[in-house]
């Protein structure tokens, strides 16, 4: 099957590290530029782009949640006056902390998966720390009442749910690369 005839200045793109295609291949001379050729070349640039974005917005989550940790050991006041603002009165230093630890334990998990994102139990364990998180603020807002919808609880809301639509996606990319490694090793 021939290649399609690369634009000046994108050869790049179909040739060298990650494209799927050999190095020192003959230069392009036109030919089927249909959607076959594509499917079979091309995803292996975007899956490595895909999952690099998703190693990248793992790491700045467990930033983020590791920074909340401090803050949640610091003053116990940061989460009465931002997440659980429909109940100010419940919070105390035993929650703030206990908040904290369970944060820091999710932002170690992250970070750990975007060091491995191809470690198929430690993405599984990432995935479920994101599924907790969206059912335990849901739970704060629509059961329990202890949190009202502002701010502070939309962030931790959209978060999960982005990361929990990037990483189902990304578990795609993940299955994909196996069976080609698989077929790769057959």
């Amino acid at each position: 099957m021939e290649r399609p005839a690369a634009a000046s200045g994108s050869a790049g793109r179909w040739r060298g590290r990650g494209s799927g295609i050999a190095a020192g291949a003959p230069p392009v001379t036109g030919g089927d530029t249909s959607w076959a050729w594509r499917a079979r070349f091309e995803p292996a640039g975007r899956m490595s782009r895909f999952l690099n974005v998703l190693r990248s917005w793992l790491v700045m989550v467990s930033v983020i949640a590791a920074g909340n940790t401090l803050q949640s050991f610091r003053d116990h006041g940061f989460l009465s006056e931002k997440l659980y603002t429909a109940s100010p009165g419940l919070v105390n230093g035993l929650q703030a902390r206990t908040f904290g630890v369970w944060t820091l334990l999710s932002s170690v998990i992250r970070c750990l998966c975007a060091i491995d994102i191809r470690n198929k139990t430690l993405y599984h364990l990432t995935l479920f720390t994101f599924f907790l998180a969206l059912a335990h603020f849901l739970s704060e807002v629509f059961i329990y009442h202890t949190a009202a919808l502002t701010i502070g609880i939309m962030a931790p809301l959209m978060v999960a749910s982005f990361s929990i639509m990037g990483m189902l996606i990304g578990l795609q990319y993940l299955e994909v690369e196996a069976l080609s490694q698989n077929k790769k090793k057959n």
